[in-house]
């Protein structure tokens, strides 16, 4: 049985979509990534499928139960975490666990058991008598999923969880998220980090309402038609921006200090660049063909459309 499945579910505000159609399922015991810049629909689309909002039309079942009909007991079987999770600063940390229990209706018998256990899964309990506003962003992350997990949800839905947290705590909290699989949790995360959604087992890309691709990293990047041709030269931003004037049939991306040329003609804009770039006075490490990543596909994707 599916954990998650929608049907052609919309949502509007004062006519504007913002969720456009939106077809999708997802398994049991999978963690699937909707993926997509600011404004793209993910936050409407965390909030639909967890009941807290109503479609404008469509269709869409959690955990067995339909989103309208059965709301309710929706809620009872998922975990959410949004972006602005309600920890309360001035409780501790073991104090916002049991107050989360308490919102849940988690029995006393086996309660401290279960939150000791996850203090150490998400390693907060060397900071449990710590008050939640003095904890870093990544370890407030942390303590809200901890609280989302206190009653043992089958789903658990996450809205951009790493969005502003360091690297090294990004890290930290997708190996949590791999320790949920073993215990069958269905993950929902959303995210702006397409390095991250490199680790999800499917994944969605989402554009002004609509899903532009959905399967696995693999399945999504060979919709890409081209080569990606990676340029390592002096002055990127001035490189990119010259290589967009003067490279005809290429598109031209910036990825840090690295560019990107999506071509059909890889020898041949390979060539090109290196001619632009040396006229300009600009240095050239390397051109050379590389594998797309997600980011690449979705730059492609959205060029087309």
């Amino acid at each position: 049985m599916d954990a998650i499945r929608a049907e052609a579910l919309t949502k509007s505000f004062a006519g504007n979509v913002a969720v456009d159609r939106l077809t999708l399922h997802v398994e049991q015991g999978e963690i699937f990534g909707l993926v997509g810049p600011d404004g793209a629909g993910k936050t409407t689309t965390m909030r639909l499928l967890t009941a807290i909002l109503e479609p404008t039309s469509g269709e869409a079942w959690v955990a067995g139960h339909h989103i309208v009909k059965e709301a309710e007991a929706i809620k009872e079987e998922i975990g959410y975490m949004s972006q602005r999770f309600g920890l309360y600063p001035d409780l501790t940390v073991m104090e916002n666990i049991e107050f989360y229990a308490d919102v849940y209706g988690v029995a006393r018998a086996g309660r401290e058991q279960k939150i000791e256990g996850l203090l150490a899964f998400s390693n907060l309990t060397p900071f449990k008598k710590r008050l939640a506003g003095n904890l870093s962003g990544g370890m407030k992350q942390k303590l809200g999923l901890a609280c989302a997990l206190v009653h043992t949800p089958q789903v658990l839905f996450l809205d951009e969880p790493t969005n502003g947290v360091d690297p090294s705590s990004r890290r930290d909290f997708w190996r949590i998220l791999y320790e949920l699989l073993r215990e069958r949790v269905t993950i929902f995360v959303s995210t702006s980090y397409l390095d991250e959604a490199e680790r999800c087992h499917r994944v969605a890309l989402m554009h002004k309402g609509k899903l532009l691709a959905v399967g696995t990293p693999e399945e999504v990047k060979r919709l890409m038609r081209g080569t990606i041709l990676e340029v390592r030269a002096s002055e990127p931003r001035r490189a990119t921006a010259l290589l967009r004037e003067q490279l005809p049939g290429g598109s031209v991306s910036l990825f840090g200090d690295r560019i990107h040329i999506l071509t059909r003609e890889p020898e041949k804009a390979s060539g090109e660049a290196a001619k632009v770039l040396a006229a300009a006075g600009l240095s050239v490490t390397s051109v050379r063909p590389i594998e797309p990543a997600l980011e690449d596909v979705f730059v492609s994707v959205l060029g087309e459309r």
